[in-house]
């Protein structure tokens, strides 16, 4: 079957999101989008786990939708991720760089904008040269968990979604690559792992000790 040959072959593709999974940002964003919600959408509980993962424009739409309201957010963001200090998760340098010694393709399937990107690769501008794709919310007209994204980045990488393996931590991430056709490995660093366990085809709580190898053991596991 085409799930043996590929695992034969060897010849897959990481996808990962951003923050949550390559950036040790989710706290921050918390702190963030948490005060917003205290300040704009005071009736609607739990707000910060109703934003991850999803695009600025879509939460603007969605729950700031006056033009000095959003502009306000906009303006509110932007000063806060010129001060975010951009650190990796625990492992996830390593482990990217292992998979590209590997030959694995790579892309980052971000809901960060083009802007917002920028103060990344001021921080960490090798991240431009380990992925291959970089897919961003300025690319797409739908958040997740719409599958767009990951479906235009296996586009991109001339992938097909079978040879495709996504790395996500939030709910609407890890729901976007399942309808994308892929196989999905959930973080447990935003979300605990019993919350993700099953929606995803596999959890780890992090990248330290994890490698290529490792990675294709996990893969062949996958129902």
């Amino acid at each position: 079957c085409e799930f043996k040959r590929i695992l034969m072959e060897r010849k897959i593709a990481g996808l990962f999101d951003l923050d949550g999974v390559i950036l040790d940002t989710e706290d921050f964003y918390s702190q963030f989008w948490g005060e917003q919600g205290r300040l704009y959408c005071p009736e609607i509980p739990d707000f910060t786990a109703k934003v991850k993962g999803r695009t600025l424009s879509d939460l603007l739409t969605t729950y700031f939708p006056g033009k000095e309201q959003a502009e306000t957010i906009i303006r509110k963001l932007g000063d806060f991720e010129r001060q975010m200090p951009f650190r990796f998760i625990a492992g996830a340098d390593g482990f990217i760089r292992d998979l590209k010694a590997h030959g694995v393709k790579l892309a980052i399937v971000t809901s960060s904008n083009d802007a917002k990107m920028a103060e990344v690769y001021r921080v960490l501008p090798q991240l431009k040269e380990w992925f291959d794709v970089i897919v961003t919310a300025d690319k797409i007209t739908r958040s997740k968990p719409a599958p767009e994204c990951y479906l235009l980045a296996a586009e991109e990488l001339q992938y097909t979604s079978a040879r495709c393996i996504v790395f996500e931590d939030s709910f609407s991430g890890i729901e976007a690559g399942k309808r994308a056709g892929m196989k999905v490995i959930g973080l447990a660093t935003t979300n605990s792992a019993e919350a993700i366990r099953n929606k995803a085809d596999a959890v780890i709580p992090d990248f330290r000790g994890f490698s290529y190898n490792q990675l294709i053991r996990v893969y062949g596991q996958i129902d």
